[in-house]
């Protein structure tokens, strides 16, 4: 992951999928999500990944039931996110040659997804961890696991992010929201590019 940076676009449908990810591209962001309560979401991963799959990681989110996790791979998704911790899904993800990324919020739920073979640990909601309860849970877990946070993430708060020990951040609602257009999109992305970058190089 070139920049820790995984772009949220819930509520995306198929028809805006390539203008959208065409200005992600431009702008950096290389990992983009789709969470699977979005319109048709196979549909999106299957356009993204066709148009863009030699540029970008496409993957998806809420991933909540094993049966689903087939299907990201058959559309061409190579990473799976979940807002919870499932040992079948995490498994089934590996199975199937794909990065897992659960969702924890406790050192168990943490250590848990590890020994099933997460790849790197989404901490969700973040905001309701708190910029301390990110650091507890960082001084316990091995230097090598990334950290994401995703909930309450935006440009103005990743320095704090990062302090307490966060590697890499999922942005949905800041960077996209149903209705935004590709433009709005791409203002929006290369600010965040340019405050992690910024912050990146201190």
């Amino acid at each position: 992951m070139t920049l820790k940076l995984i772009a949220i676009l819930r509520g995306i449908k198929p028809n805006e999928a390539e203008s959208i990810t065409a200005a992600l591209v431009d702008s950096g962001i290389t990992w983009i999500e789709v969470p699977l309560n979005s319109p048709n979401a196979l549909k999106s991963i299957e356009v993204m990944a066709n148009r863009f799959g030699d540029q970008v990681n496409i993957g998806a989110g809420t991933v909540v039931k094993l049966a689903d996790v087939s299907q990201v791979k058959r559309a061409g998704g190579s990473f799976v996110v979940s807002p919870n911790c499932n040992e079948a899904i995490i498994r089934e993800t590996k199975a199937l040659e794909m990065q897992s990324y659960p969702g924890v919020l406790t050192p168990t739920e943490c250590f848990s997804a590890l020994d099933w073979g997460a790849d790197g640990l989404k901490l969700f909601p973040a905001s309701a961890l708190g910029y301390s309860g990110v650091s507890a849970i960082r001084a316990v877990l091995p230097d090598t696991i990334e950290l994401f946070a995703v909930g309450g993430v935006a440009s103005d708060n990743l320095q704090h992010w990062c302090d307490a020990g966060i590697d890499g951040f999922g942005i949905g609602g800041s960077l996209y929201k149903p209705g935004s257009t590709a433009e709005e999109v791409s203002q929006r992305a290369q600010e965040l590019v340019s405050v992690y970058q910024q912050m990146k190089s201190r």
